[in-house]
């Protein structure tokens, strides 16, 4: 039972509060309420998130250049395999499969092939037993990490660094149209975080409106 696979699916991403720039991404087991923080850099974290926030870049991000070389020569990636290994250092393992139907292993960091995977709908896999040792119950999670979870489908109002509070309050405080303009010279200087967080902002004014 250990060893045997289960899914995973993408929860969000934390930034620790008291380290700076540094990322976890967080994934739960689909059959097993059981969550796992793989620790990751800014640029993938920052790669994640645009997906999550379905920020459309004016250039291609690698893993969005990747996923289009795989398309225009007919690769498809079937799936991502994250395991642990002795170091303590999550990888992951991309299973493509070519044209001709043939299929191949390659070696990832496991930042990286989240990052594809969510591009193109690939499932994510772990075992049982990773789960269960690098794993937390999302109601019993304990240690040291003070994160603020960011998702795509919103942050919880506890937990925020100062400059992030301050950076809200002032996004709330302008209009519909000087924030559209804001978010598309945030992702025209590449500054990915600040247009996920100005196009959650307005998200939440359409939910307002709509209620």
């Amino acid at each position: 039972m250990n060893n045997e696979r289960c899914g995973l699916k993408l929860i969000g991403i934390t930034y620790n509060q008291i380290e700076s720039g540094v990322y976890a991404v967080i994934l739960e087991g689909i059959e097993m309420q059981r969550r796992l923080p793989i620790v990751i850099g800014y640029p993938e974290a920052q790669s994640i998130e645009c997906v999550l926030q379905n920020v459309k870049p004016p250039r291609p991000l690698t893993h969005d250049l990747m996923i289009e070389m795989l398309d225009r020569f007919g690769i498809h990636l079937r799936e991502v395999n994250i395991f642990r290994l002795e170091s303590g250092v999550f990888a992951a393992e991309l299973l493509l499969e070519g044209p001709d139907g043939v299929t191949k292993t390659l070696d990832s960091r496991s930042s990286d092939g989240i990052a594809l995977a969510i591009r193109c709908g690939a499932p994510i896999y772990t075992t049982w037993k990773v789960l269960e040792e690098s794993g937390f119950e999302p109601d019993k999670k304990t240690g040291s990490q003070q994160e603020s979870p960011r998702r795509g489908a919103g942050r919880k109002s506890g937990g925020k660094s100062s400059a992030n509070t301050v950076l809200e309050v002032d996004l709330k405080g302008k209009s519909r149209d000087k924030l559209i303009k804001e978010m598309e010279k945030a992702a025209e200087r590449e500054d990915y975080e600040t247009a996920a967080r100005i196009k959650e902002e307005l998200r939440r004014r359409d939910a307002e409106t709509t209620d």
